[in-house]
């Protein structure tokens, strides 16, 4: 079996808004997102068989797809979609990480694979492994459940609209609920104070400023939380990236455990932030680590650290979400829940949605990634490239 073609096509969906029972505009240290625009990636092969990928935009939709069709297709085609070690391994591009960009056809790959072999891609990883969340992946008489408990995420609201979102996430069975901070370090330590106090604690909670605190505040940040008695899961990034020593000494210098995030996106911080005590849970990504075979080395390494490791979420569709499923259930090393926001879609690109209730996703069980595409999805949401968002 050989790839034949590779195509990327550009979508733009709407997240649902906060009057209709979702999170938009989902307000963070740099933007508020109401809508995302999503690439789409088709692997097809000589023998039929078609795998899905997805990812975010870079630059612009024209760049991103660009650099798959005209820079990473020529590479691939022609080669096993079993390969994907191999694949991953021809990517050496100086100057430039070409890994986020070819993370969507290595998960195509994956999905190929899977269902050439009648398989999912959990069980090719290994079958479910993660150990935290034995209670979500146990049935009633005690069998494996394909069942992921996820964190509710929310974006920036005062500390009265944040109360809301925490008694709704907690009432849909949640455990966890990360918000954004970064723009006022004060208002950011009450809305986590008031979520605290309106769920009498029953919901963990994650912080994440997307760098947007100098080392000071995240200290004052970390202290005053604990000084309310607030203990959250972790701080997200709180300051900037490849600043480890500073990063290592905040460690020391506040209570709250430190989750780098962005700095994962760059090869080889992940090893340096263990080496220098500046990470107490890795969250990662599969598409800056160039898909599930990446992530999976990330989860290794973390886990011979003994650091706990979570995936982020950045506005997935479903391809996405259901890619990150099988990661996190199939990948051992996976013990906290990851990000999400797939509750929050007003649509899809699949044929059926994803499963999500109680607070968790279940891992689709068939061949692949275990989902189908639907093709008039995409044509439905289909924007233009040449002009950055206009639709078809």
């Amino acid at each position: 079996m050989e790839i034949s073609s590779v195509t990327a096509h550009a979508v733009n969906i709407d997240v649902t808004d906060r009057e209709d029972g979702g999170i938009a505009p989902y307000v963070t240290n740099h933007g508020a997102v109401e809508d995302v625009t999503r690439v789409v990636v088709k692997v097809e092969t000589d023998e039929g068989i078609t795998g899905w990928g997805e990812m975010r935009v870079f630059l612009t939709p024209a760049a991103t797809i660009s650099v798959i069709e005209e820079g990473v297709a020529p590479i691939v085609t022609g080669h096993s979609p079993f390969e994907v070690e191999s694949l991953r391994r021809l990517f050496f591009i100086e100057y430039s990480n070409i890994d986020m960009f070819f993370a969507a056809v290595e998960t195509a790959c994956w999905d190929i694979v899977g269902k050439a072999l009648g398989e999912p891609i959990y069980k090719l990883l290994g079958g479910w492994t993660a150990r935290s969340q034995t209670d979500m992946r146990r049935d009633a008489t005690g069998n494996a459940s394909q069942r992921v408990e996820v964190a509710y995420c929310l974006g920036i609201l005062s500390p009265e609209e944040s109360r809301v979102h925490a008694a709704k996430a907690l009432e849909e069975g949640y455990s966890v609920l990360k918000t954004k901070a970064g723009r006022d370090w004060k208002q950011d330590v009450q809305r986590i104070i008031a979520m605290d106090e309106e769920v009498d604690g029953d919901l963990e909670f994650r912080l994440d400023p997307n760098q947007g605190w100098r080392v000071d505040e995240a200290v004052r940040v970390g202290a005053t939380l604990a000084d309310a008695g607030v203990y959250l899961q972790y701080l997200e990034q709180p300051i900037r990236v490849d600043t480890h020593e500073s990063l290592a000494a905040l460690r020391h210098r506040q209570p709250q455990p430190i989750g780098p995030n962005e700095d994962m996106y760059i090869a080889h911080n992940l090893r340096s932030l263990i080496q220098k005590g500046g990470i107490d849970v890795a969250v990662v990504d599969l598409t800056p680590a160039g898909g599930i075979t990446g992530v999976r080395q990330q989860a290794a390494i973390a886990e011979d650290a003994g650091i706990p490791v979570t995936h982020h979420c950045a506005f997935d569709l479903g391809i996405r979400t259901a890619a990150i499923m099988h990661a996190v259930h199939g990948i051992p090393g996976f013990n906290l829940p990851p990000d999400s926001v797939y509750y929050a879609w007003e649509d899809d690109v699949l044929e059926e949605r994803l499963d999500i209730s109680g607070g968790a996703i279940t891992v689709p069980d068939g061949p692949g990634l275990g989902i189908q595409v639907d093709e008039r999805k995409i044509d439905e949401h289909a924007i233009d490239p040449a002009t950055d968002g206009k639709y078809l």
